[in-house]
């Protein structure tokens, strides 16, 4: 039988609540089926349950535990996360709750060797980075889960067994009272590292495993430092090893530090162990005779790790159940809220029957992509902060060296920060449109870039559960052949809205129209009237047009569903 602790986690910054467990299902003749069953309430498992429910797709989320969880663990969300936090719904909290910034400050030997300088202008919304620690963000995403009915979060209760048939998948469950079946058309596996639904399934990750092991330590203490990035290369506290720092709300620091080889768990999570060389960090950048309190510490080691492929019959991977990725360059729930946001719309559209054969598959084809870029790209950082080899760390050593009096090996220091993967060779993108005619502008693949279009006014602020065609244009009213092709996909069940940009007015045949009178987004799309870009609901770039006609239209939107 299942016993989640019921005892409440303690915290210096975060009042846990532990929620009752989910039993009513124990006893019963027979299992239930719902349309999707998500494994896993973590910020991915949450915010796919969220992004599900925007496309009238309900779900059930099962948790094995019984309050969100321990640590602050991902601390560091990206402004593409932000965007995706905003379309599910809880971005306004975490911004006010969080900490932007958008600097990373690198010291070899304490001295200042390189300074990154996150892009930021005035079209963004979001900082570059918000910090906030992960139960924070956990807890507005629950609240936002138990506040949809189409979401029934079930605490408690964790999978035990797993069966797939030809159109779903059978769940053994367990909980305080016993277990039960459970079954879903689809299963989400977004139950973390650690995925009982991979073990299930008998499933490897590949990639590599690196050798250095990391202390995270949370610890409250008034400093007066910025909040920047802050990572210490062969400290003399710890020599030839990687320290980082990182402010959290509620006077919490984090502080990564590198173990020295052969250093067990144990050894490094002793309390003397922890004070000594937390002191010494904290003497490093000026506090002396600290007073801290430890809220939460754990050990990591850095994996470059992922599935092959995400769809395993009935069950969809997602985050760190379908990847391990360094965490240096804030890569784990980023990439895992990118993965969750290309998901739901064709898992969403693949229910109401709208998904041609290629839509679904089209989800591992992009995000396996997605992982393999990072892990090559985080593997430089990683090999970095952490040689793998005498050779390496040789090299490594050189560098920093070097970098004391010569500028042009600094930039090696930069941690390629995450980023919105680039869709440039997915099977969605249209065939024939004018993609490479564009002198500017978001290619096929890209995200659309937000634009400020008001004081508090943003494109993003406009844009829903749907393929969005943005329509540059002077004119009163869209072209008829547009109008009539957009009417004949809405009466297919296909999500459109079309935005009409250019004038203040209304214009015929637009759902909305946006002012444009400096032209500002125009030159930021490189467009000019008559051209038009068509976004997928995650707001990919899937074809753009110098000229648009309905019969364009309707075949950009055959291939993006996945139609070959």
């Amino acid at each position: 039988m299942h016993c989640p602790s019921a005892e409440p986690r303690r915290s210096l910054y975060f009042d846990y609540q532990v929620h009752p467990a989910f039993t009513a299902a124990v006893g019963a003749a027979q299992a239930e089926r719902h349309a999707v069953v998500i494994v896993g309430a973590g910020p991915i498992g949450l915010a796919t349950a969220l992004d599900l429910a925007r496309y009238g797709i309900p779900s059930v989320l099962l948790e094995a535990e019984q309050q969100v969880s321990e640590g602050s663990r991902a601390i560091v969300f990206t402004r593409r996360s932000m965007e995706i936090l905003q379309q599910v719904g809880v971005a306004d909290r975490v911004t006010a709750a969080g900490l932007g910034w958008r600097f990373g400050n690198s010291f070899y030997r304490n001295q200042l060797v390189f300074r990154m300088e996150a892009p930021q202008d005035a079209d963004d919304r979001f900082a570059p980075m918000t910090n906030l620690q992960q139960p924070c963000l956990e807890q507005y995403l629950v609240e936002a889960a138990q506040a949809n009915p189409l979401i029934e979060l079930r605490w408690g209760n964790k999978v035990t067994a797993l069966a797939q048939a030809a159109d779903h998948a059978r769940l053994e469950v367990d909980t305080p009272a016993g277990p039960y079946a459970l079954e879903g058309q689809w299963v989400i596996a977004a139950d973390g590292a650690r995925s009982a639904l991979r073990a299930l399934l008998g499933l490897k990750l590949e990639g590599a495993a690196y050798e250095g092991r990391f202390v995270i330590a949370d610890i409250r203490i008034r400093l007066d430092l910025p909040t920047e990035r802050l990572a210490f290369f062969d400290p003399p506290w710890n020599p030839g090893n990687t320290v980082l720092m990182h402010r959290e709300p509620g006077d919490i620091w984090r502080i990564d530090y590198q173990l020295p080889a052969g250093e067990t768990p144990e050894q490094a999570l002793a309390p003397e162990s922890l004070r000594a060389r937390i002191d010494a960090q904290l003497a490093l950048v000026g506090v002396r005779e600290p007073q801290w309190e430890l809220d939460w510490c754990s050990v990591y080691s850095a994996r470059a790790l992922t599935l092959p492929d995400y769809i395993q019959q009935r069950v969809i991977f997602t985050g760190d159940a379908a990847h391990l990725l360094p965490i240096f360059g804030v890569r784990g729930a980023n990439t895992g809220f990118q993965d969750c946001n290309d998901l739901a719309w064709k898992l969403a559209l693949a229910l109401k029957g709208l998904a041609g054969p290629a839509l679904l598959p089209s989800y591992s084809h992009e995000r396996v992509g997605a992982a393999r870029e990072i892990i090559a790209e985080a593997g430089k950082s990683t090999r970095f902060m952490t040689p793998p080899t005498p050779g390496q760390r040789l090299v490594r050593d050189a560098v920093l060296s070097l970098s004391l009096s010569q500028a042009f090996v600094r930039p090696l220091y930069h941690w390629r920060t995450s980023r919105p993967h680039d869709y440039a060779d997915s099977p969605l993108n249209c065939r024939d449109d004018d993609d490479a005619q564009f002198p500017a502008g978001p290619r096929q693949g890209a995200p659309l870039p937000n634009i400020r279009l008001g004081e508090d006014d943003y494109l993003f602020d406009h844009l829903g559960a749907a393929f969005h065609l943005l329509y540059f244009t002077e004119a009163g009213e869209l072209p008829e052949d547009l109008r009539a092709q957009a009417a004949a996909l809405r009466e297919r069940g296909i999500p459109l809205r079309i935005l009409a940009i250019g004038t203040a007015d209304a214009v015929d045949g637009a759902d909305l129209s946006l002012a444009d009178a400096d032209g500002h987004l125009r030159r930021k799309y490189g467009a000019q009237p008559g051209c038009a870009y068509l976004a997928r609901p995650d707001q990919h770039v899937c074809a753009r047009w110098r000229q648009l006609s309905g019969a364009a239209l309707g075949r950009a939107i055959h291939t993006a569903l996945g139609n070959a």
